[in-house]
């Protein structure tokens, strides 16, 4: 497979000499470095690099070109590399350019001229670019190999789990690739077996468990220490938020995952409104990011484990597993964020995974190109997804119960969904039925004035509503509400005051049992926001010092 490209663009020969030489320097190794002197001639280069289907990772223009400036070109480019990275070189005075581009062509990032030491002020910015789109395209990077069939609920698992724990993969449909062929008959694999999951010097899995699979690629499914101080169930944004403050702050800590870190934010195409991110950010890069911080300062993550129950044990919090194991720790943090609720029409069950998703990840969206797909939801998760979708699919179409989208969903958003030419909106509307013969083919959608029921082809559907909190684990002890929310702080006093232990009132964030804490979307009448809940991790891990300062 050929190195992706890099393509430096400028007519100023010492300044293109410059950005080639110093990107050379650092990333030649890994991708094929091509330089252009001009719009045009980078125009010419990616069309043949299109045609040829090689991949091209990073576009790197000046904005002062005489015939075509920077942005015009790279506008031109999107048509031909959608997915590459795109960086302008700037001076000061055209910021504003620079910034209006990030909204009308989707520029990735402006940079200012001279980027002199490159230590500092370039590879920073071209590493951040490059690793956001190795793992958009793992395809391009991967020696894992998952050979299965598209609409297999199973492989739709395992691709999950892979893509959002950031291993790199390649996925070879049996029903359209002859290479997939081959590497099942070599396995002498049938049907049930699939998929199979081929790990480089590791033996051939087949239709492996997330356990199995994440124990194959040596991803930590056990806990090393027999106490912890402070032990965190769930690893989204409040959970790695509060992973963070408190491995900074000394405490040994050990997060507890089932899935994959990032949580329902992890599968966020697009965070556009995260306070320092003005071109926004994927739910995966802010997870990713925020596990190698929290693992710098020494967090543990434990992945792929399925909590069931709690105990308290005198001054011993304890969090079993699923079949075997647990941990103990002084302090609990429950941060399980939330789930979609699944959508109550008939066969949506049936092709769940077939078809049918709950979120979408970005194989699911390469794999919608030239497709139409049905999106049911009218929050921001939701949103997002209609205008990731709408850069690969044929045409998305939002199905909304409501007469509008201003109610529930943020006013940028609603301004881009509605100036897309490829995302329709269906107001007032639901989903009814699905159908299919081992995967989706097609739904019935009603409109909710006239009961007038419609049959649609479609082979996509991604369903973003509602929130529904998974813990039921927690036991009796930790009280929550009728939807399964939990009760901290002050509003324990109006449902269990009576079953509060001690003499002092209950920290902010201090559940009915003393040293568990709840953070995030998990808690009654949290915010439901990416930023509110990294500050509630942070706020947890405070009153867990205070918790500990009196055992």
């Amino acid at each position: 497979m050929s190195k992706p490209t890099i393509l430096t663009v400028d007519d100023d020969p010492q300044v293109s000499a410059a950005i080639t030489r110093d990107l050379t320097d650092a990333y030649g190794n890994e991708y094929r470095i091509v330089r252009a002197t001009s719009g045009a001639e980078a125009l010419e280069l990616l069309t043949r690099l299109a045609l040829r289907d090689d991949p091209v990772a990073l576009i790197a223009a000046d904005q002062r070109m005489p015939q075509m400036t920077g942005i015009q070109m790279l506008e031109q480019a999107r048509g031909l590399a959608p997915d590459a990275k795109m960086l302008l070189l700037t001076a000061y005075a055209d910021t504003d350019v620079a910034i209006k581009a990030i909204n009308d062509i989707g520029l990735d990032y402006y940079l200012l001229k001279p980027w002199d030491p490159p230590q500092e002020r370039l590879y920073p910015v071209v590493d951040d670019l490059l690793d956001d789109w190795r793992r958009q395209h793992p395809e391009q990077t991967s020696d894992v190999r998952v050979v299965g069939h598209r609409w297999s609920d199973r492989g739709h698992e395992i691709k999950l789990f892979l893509a959002r724990n950031h291993v790199p993969y390649r996925w070879y449909d049996v029903e359209r690739d002859p290479e997939a062929v081959r590497l099942r008959d070599l396995a002498g694999a049938e049907t049930a077996d699939l998929p199979l999951v081929l790990i480089p010097n590791g033996n051939t899995l087949r239709s492996p468990s997330t356990l199995e699979l994440a124990a194959a690629l040596g991803l930590h499914t056990r806990a090393q220490q027999p106490l912890y101080d402070v032990c965190i169930v769930g690893g989204g944004p409040a959970g790695l938020a509060a992973a963070v403050y408190a491995a900074s702050e000394g405490l040994s800590t050990v997060v507890v995952e089932r899935e994959a870190p990032g949580g329902q934010a992890g599968q966020s195409a697009a965070i556009e409104n995260y306070l320092g991110f003005p071109k926004g950010l994927s739910g995966s890069d802010l997870a990713q990011r925020a596990i190698a911080q929290a693992s710098r300062f020494g967090a543990e993550m434990v992945l792929a484990r399925d909590v069931v129950g709690f105990e308290a044990r005198g001054p011993v919090r304890a969090v079993l597993f699923d079949g075997a194991g647990e941990v103990e720790a002084r302090a609990l943090i429950v941060a399980t964020g939330v789930s979609y609720q699944r959508l109550a029409a008939a066969g949506i069950t049936e092709l769940s995974g077939r078809g049918v998703y709950y979120g979408v990840s970005a194989s699911e969206a390469l794999q919608c190109e030239g497709d139409e797909v049905y999106i049911v939801g009218a929050a921001n998760s939701a949103g997002q997804a209609a205008l990731h979708l709408s850069m690969f699919a044929k045409r998305v179409v939002l199905v909304v119960r409501a007469a509008t989208l201003a109610d529930t969903m943020s006013q940028y958003l609603v301004a881009r969904i509605t100036a897309a030419p490829n995302i329709d909106v269906r107001y007032r509307s639901e989903v009814v039925g699905a159908a299919g013969d081992g995967h989706l083919e097609g739904l019935s959608l009603a409109d909710r004035q006239t009961g007038a029921v419609q049959e649609v082809a479609a082979s996509w559907l991604f369903v973003f509503i509602g929130a529904s909190p998974r813990t039921a684990w927690l036991g009796a002890d930790v009280v929550r509400d009728d939807k399964g929310f939990i009760v901290t702080g002050q509003d324990l006093a109006a449902v269990a005051a009576p079953r509060w232990p001690l003499a002092r009132a209950p920290f902010a964030l201090e559940t009915s049992v003393p040293g568990v804490f709840a953070a995030g979307d998990v808690r009654l009448d949290s915010m439901k926001r990416v930023a509110s809940a990294v500050g509630e991790g942070a706020m947890a891990v405070h009153q867990v010092h205070r918790y500990l300062a009196t055992i």
